[in-house]
């Protein structure tokens, strides 16, 4: 079958063999990308227009419990400068983005014990009880059940956790003996019972990544139907085992937001930073290839250099409107507009 037409199919059934996504995956060509750009804008254009979302992202702690081989806050680094913001600086990040227009408060983190299940459950209920128009997402890492209901509960909407690999040897190869791929996905599940909208996602280009593992990370995708996905290309940091490997290609993670947009039509997916690190325009490539999320920072400037997952992140000396406000001029070049929306998740 003509890579064209296994598109069409995906577009259709929302579901590949195996056999399948690897011929899509290895017939990446400037001509069949510049198909799956069309089909995915007009797909994306179908349910959400021209409106991009935006999420407030406050990273608040950098200290974290794992040691992935890939990430620059990886409790080995003895370089990392660590932080951890109070619920009274979270909440000024918040009162910044709300008077921006964000509707969405996105709290990221390393896998932190000082933030523990009632410490969470406070700041959680604190932004809820004074934003009641707002979303909250959360991306701390895995917790078992009862934790995340808690949060749930608090009134957390949205909760971010990427998978990075469906493929059990490759996800070995990312991570300590520590963590385990059946218990990320476990996690994922979870989530989805307790009635988050769910997020998960991969790397592009990750060391020890094949075609193979690229057509498990969509199958599984196709399986857990996530509300949310995040995917970005492999960035090096010099401060992990992986100081030395290749960075994830442009073109190719642009490939993937074409694909997963065909497979999950009414999904929500960020053109990421880490898009807009490797490309200055990056982030706009994302929405022309089928995303419609950003996510500017609110972290306090003071912080964001040390929120250090890769080398070379952008905007980390920018105040919050400054980001803001040039998401939203970046975003109208190229006829799309910024809405103050909480962006909630459309079905499919």
């Amino acid at each position: 079958m003509q890579i064209e037409e296994l598109m069409i199919k995906l577009e259709n059934q929302k579901w590949l063999e195996k056999a399948e996504w690897i011929q899509l995956i290895e017939g990446r060509t400037e001509q069949t990308s510049q198909f799956l750009f069309e089909r995915a804008r007009e797909i994306r254009n179908r349910y959400y227009g021209n409106e991009i979302y935006v999420r407030g992202l406050i990273e608040f702690t950098n200290y974290c419990k794992n040691d992935c081989f890939y990430c620059g806050i990886r409790k080995s680094n003895q370089d990392a400068i660590r932080y951890r913001l109070s619920l009274e600086e979270i909440m000024e990040c918040c009162a910044t983005g709300y008077a921006l227009g964000f509707r969405t408060f996105v709290l990221q983190g390393g896998e932190d014990p000082y933030y523990s299940k009632n410490r969470m459950v406070e700041i959680i209920s604190t932004i809820r009880k004074q934003y009641e128009d707002c979303a909250i997402t959360l991306s701390i890492g895995e917790k078992d059940y009862d934790e995340y209901k808690a949060y749930y509960q608090a009134g957390a909407d949205r909760y971010l956790l990427r998978h990075e690999t469906a493929d059990e040897t490759h996800y070995q190869s990312l991570h300590p003996q520590s963590l385990s791929l059946e218990n990320r996905k476990k996690c994922l599940w979870d989530l989805k019972e307790i009635g988050f909208q769910v997020g998960t996602g991969f790397m592009i280009g990750s060391p020890n990544q094949t075609s193979q593992s690229l057509a498990r990370d969509m199958m599984f995708i196709s399986e857990l139907k996530p509300h949310m996905i995040g995917i970005g290309p492999f960035i090096s940091h010099h401060k992990t085992p992986f100081s030395d490997e290749i960075n994830g290609t442009l073109e190719e993670t642009l490939y993937f937001i074409g694909l997963l947009r065909l497979l999950r039509p009414g999904c929500l997916i960020p053109a990421t930073t880490a898009l807009g690190t490797i490309d200055p325009r990056g982030r706009e490539k994302g929405i022309q290839a089928g995303a419609n999320v950003v996510m500017p920072n609110l972290s306090p400037v003071s912080v964001r250099k040390k929120y250090d997952l890769y080398d070379n992140k952008i905007c980390t000396g920018d105040e919050a409107a400054e980001c803001r406000n040039c998401l939203t001029q970046r975003m109208q070049n190229i006829g799309h507009q910024i809405v103050i929306s909480r962006g909630d998740y459309k079905g499919e």
